[in-house]
């Protein structure tokens, strides 16, 4: 079932086209990625459904139902750009933004207890904004929006600033999240992450939904019929040789199928040659092999 569609979104800023006729659907409970490059519309986009903006045409429907103000508190939304009140103490700051949303004072006290001892940090209780690092806004910033248990949870780069050990942290706390009941939309650009985290992708590119799916499927659709091997006491002049070899990548030797050909015949006919071979797999290309192709063909047209 789906839990967030998108119908046929379209807005203009003065003469530019930000969304042109986007439309597609997020699945209830999945880690969805929102992608593109700068300027695409992304951003844009997250703002109509957080009812920041209002579209020019087009609906969203939320659990099947049109999106209205009233829903909103049912939507989770941690911006790229953070807005929290630096001379703020880290507490007051966080029940003041949980009773906004919603919550009763009692209720907010308690997960804004239960936020900090799981992440760490109680000590920060009583401290400003400005006496912590980016990356300890950034924790902040991810209880302020996790604190009200939306049912849609909206992130934009919530990685960034993040050290690696944090990162894995808030990644781990994204991911229990989402095996609780949480919908996620993930927007980044680091591809890394979205081929660890996300279950589904769109692609948007000046404006347009270029691609999207899910994530195996996108890889599928795009993989070439490419083969790796690792070899012991080969000499690379000997694999060079190979009708179907193509190219030496990171110490593997890659092969590409003819058409009509099964990887079995390619291994067979590397093991008659008497090549000693240590693996062999097909290469799937990655979320950002994909990104980069499908951006630079669109760009093109």
């Amino acid at each position: 079932m789906e839990l967030l569609e998108i119908k046929n979104i379209k807005k203009v800023f003065q003469k530019n086209l930000a969304l042109n006729d986007v439309s597609f659907s997020i699945p209830k409970g999945s880690i969805f990625g929102l992608l593109g490059p700068n300027g695409a519309g992304k951003t844009t986009l997250i703002r109509i459904i957080t009812q920041i903006l209002g579209p020019d045409s087009g609906e969203i429907y939320f659990n099947g139902i049109p999106l209205k103000q009233e829903k909103i508190n049912s939507i989770g939304y941690m911006p790229e750009e953070k807005g929290l009140y630096k001379k703020m103490k880290v507490g007051e700051q966080l029940l003041y933004l949980a009773q906004l949303k919603g919550m009763s004072s009692k209720d907010a006290k308690t997960q804004i207890r239960f936020w900090l001892e799981k992440l760490d940090i109680v000590s920060w209780y009583n401290k400003t904004l400005d006496e912590l690092s980016k990356g300890m806004h950034q924790k902040v910033q991810f209880i302020s929006t996790v604190i009200s248990q939306p049912k849609l949870l909206i992130l934009d780069e919530p990685f960034s600033g993040l050290d690696p050990i944090n990162a894995n942290l808030l990644k781990q706390e994204i991911l229990e999240l989402n095996q609780k009941g949480t919908t996620i939309i993930f927007s980044t650009h680091r591809m890394g992450d979205v081929d660890e985290l996300c279950d589904d992708i769109a692609l948007i590119n000046k404006g347009q939904i270029i691609l999207s799916g899910t994530v195996k499927d996108i890889k599928n659709q795009f993989k070439e019929n490419i083969f790796k091997a690792d070899f012991t006491g080969v000499e690379e002049s000997e694999i060079h040789k190979h009708s179907h070899f193509i190219r030496k990548e990171d110490n593997h030797f890659l092969f590409k199928l003819a058409e009509g050909q099964s990887p079995n015949e390619l291994l067979k006919g590397l093991i008659s040659n008497g090549f000693e071979i240590n693996g062999f797999s097909e290469v799937i290309p990655t979320i950002n092999d994909i990104f980069i192709s499908q951006i630079s063909k669109n760009n093109q047209i």
